[in-house]
């Protein structure tokens, strides 16, 4: 199970598992689109960014993963934006 804003998660042996992130070589990268691709094996999602006011996108990231692993992500991801949604804007609480 993916655990969302937590810098400690569980590994699936339910050990504590630090997680670290070089911010100046892990930037955030917007997204304009993600094409998805999948076949028995697993999935793919290429990242996408619309390159200037051309006809044109760039492909940003390259996500690889098990069937069963994009399940979770759907499903976690599905909760996530279910308990935000109209809840928080650029971090701010929205009364």
């Amino acid at each position: 199970m993916m655990e969302v804003n937590n810098k400690m998660n569980k590994d699936q042996n339910n050990n504590q598992v630090a997680v670290n992130v070089n911010l100046d070589t892990t930037p955030i990268l917007y997204t304009d689109t993600v094409m998805m691709y999948t076949n028995e094996d697993g999935v793919v999602l290429d990242v996408l960014q619309r390159v200037g006011s051309a006809n044109q996108m760039r492909i940003v990231s390259r996500l690889g993963m098990s069937r069963s692993h994009a399940k979770k992500l759907v499903t976690e991801l599905g909760k996530l934006i279910a308990l935000t949604e109209g809840s928080s804007q650029t971090g701010k609480v929205v009364n």
